[in-house]
């Protein structure tokens, strides 16, 4: 699938769009792009969160490659433009994270290593976040940084609206008597991008929202609906293995996170209990923002850049 250019939204000049394999052979999107500006500071591989897909992040693609950045992405299995697994495809559904954690080795070394040049550096949002730091304890990582936005350490207690013990047996108790590929209870096949600005928890930049609708609206087989009780079980799993005590101290590769202070869909807290565990990483709490901060307003997104550069001693940036 090529990617979907809009007068308000266009396709970075220089994309090379194409189909990866994951790991039982099911078809991935990706797209590579070389840096716009020297120096060449190699490579960020860049991983949106549960439902996204490779056109929001067009902006952010080419502030990266102003940087000196090659840029490489992919859109998840169950979502954008990649393999979805069943036959209502605005179902969020995947059986446990363990898949994403092979189809991101298969991208890494089938897109990644062949064709675009070192380092590589990760940056990653909220679902894409926790997939990351599942690998952040593995040995041999490609990464020698890794920059998250909101990851998914936890989901905020807003979202699951009961206490933990009881999301957890309803997910549970769901999938062992076969209703995993269910919407959860009160989902529905709508993305919340289609949603109203007005009360949405993702943005306070209606410009920014209304870009991203617009893409939807024109090209729906990109969108996504609510997870199902299947995904929800996965996450909550995963969500427990990177939020115990001890994960941290088994991160090895140099993390910044980012919270943002208004999050209601991940735990600020969780982000701010892990960033302490760390040896190597700090974390970096933005006033103001909802969950995406990469999509946030002018002041949020300043706030991010200026601190993203001094972290990789970027010096200036062109315009």
């Amino acid at each position: 699938m090529q990617l979907v250019s809009l007068a308000t939204n266009p396709v970075p000049s220089g994309a090379v769009v194409g189909i990866c394999q994951g790991h039982d052979g099911a078809p991935l999107r990706f797209a590579r792009w070389d840096a716009t500006r020297a120096p060449r500071r190699g490579t960020v591989c860049l991983f949106g969160g549960r439902g996204e897909f490779i056109e929001k992040y067009f902006e952010v693609i080419a502030e990266l490659r102003r940087r000196g950045f090659a840029v490489a992405t992919l859109d998840w299995r169950g979502q954008g433009g990649s393999y979805r697994a069943l036959s209502d495809k605005a179902r969020g559904h995947i059986g446990s994270f363990s898949m994403f954690d092979r189809d991101l080795v298969r991208f890494m070394k089938d897109v990644v290593l062949p064709d675009c040049p070192p380092p590589y550096v990760a940056l990653a949002h909220s679902m894409g976040g926790n997939i990351l730091l599942r690998h952040a304890v593995e040995p041999g990582s490609w990464f020698e940084r890794m920059v998250l936005c909101a990851p998914m350490i936890a989901i905020a207690p807003e979202r699951i609206k009961t206490p933990p013990f009881i999301a957890r047996g309803y997910a549970e108790a769901g999938s062992l008597v076969g209703l995993s590929t269910r919407y959860v209870r009160g989902g529905g096949p709508q993305p919340v991008e289609l949603g109203a600005f007005e009360g949405n928890l993702l943005t306070s930049d209606r410009e920014r929202f209304e870009r991203n609708k617009a893409v939807l609206t024109a090209a729906p087989q990109l969108g996504l609906g609510s997870p199902t009780v299947g995904w929800f079980r996965a996450a909550l799993r995963s969500c427990g293995t990177v939020g115990r005590p001890e994960y941290p101290e088994r991160v090895t590769v140099p993390t910044l996170l980012f919270a943002a202070a208004a999050d209601q869909i991940v735990s600020v807290n969780a982000i701010e209990r892990f960033a302490v565990g760390l040896k190597v990483g700090t974390h970096i709490l933005m006033p103001g923002s909802r969950h995406e901060i990469l999509q946030e307003n002018d002041s949020v997104r300043r706030r991010f850049w200026a601190a993203f550069d001094a972290y990789f001693g970027v010096d200036k940036v062109a315009a």
